[in-house]
């Protein structure tokens, strides 16, 4: 199981305007310190931690942050409509368009997805694989 992940990020208010664009509409919660920006789920009192977290920080040896060759991080969306509507406001919040939202015939009949780049340069993917909702909508 991934319990976190990390992204390295040279301007963490730029980051924080991107991240909070759709992360909180998936359920993350933030909390800002001096190292960062960390983004994790609810879980009541009692119960196990709800994986994983979500970290944008700077880079722990001081060097300019890079987006990973081939690296991507994907959230999943309850639905076709919040996959449009988060990436939407991704790009308005700063990111950078990768792929419209849409089904990708090869990952299956009913896998809707949409790709930005944060303002780092990370590959983000936002999705929807609810087999409950109608066909090809786009």
């Amino acid at each position: 199981m991934i319990a976190y992940v990390t992204v390295g990020a040279d301007d963490i208010e730029s980051a924080k305007r991107f991240y909070t664009a759709f992360l909180p509409a998936l359920g993350y919660g933030l909390t800002e310190g001096s190292e960062g920006l960390s983004f994790a789920l609810p879980s009541e009192p009692g119960q196990s931690v709800v994986l994983p977290d979500f970290y944008v920080k700077p880079t722990y040896d001081g060097n300019p942050a890079s987006a990973g060759n081939g690296a991507m991080v994907a959230f999943e969306a309850s639905t076709q409509h919040e996959v449009r509507r988060l990436h939407a406001a991704a790009l308005a919040a700063g990111g950078a368009d990768e792929g419209q939202p849409g089904f990708r015939a090869a990952y299956g009949a009913d896998f809707y997805v949409s790709y930005l780049r944060d303002p780092q340069g990370n590959k983000i993917a936002l999705f929807s694989c609810n087999p409950a909702e109608p066909g090809r909508d786009d």
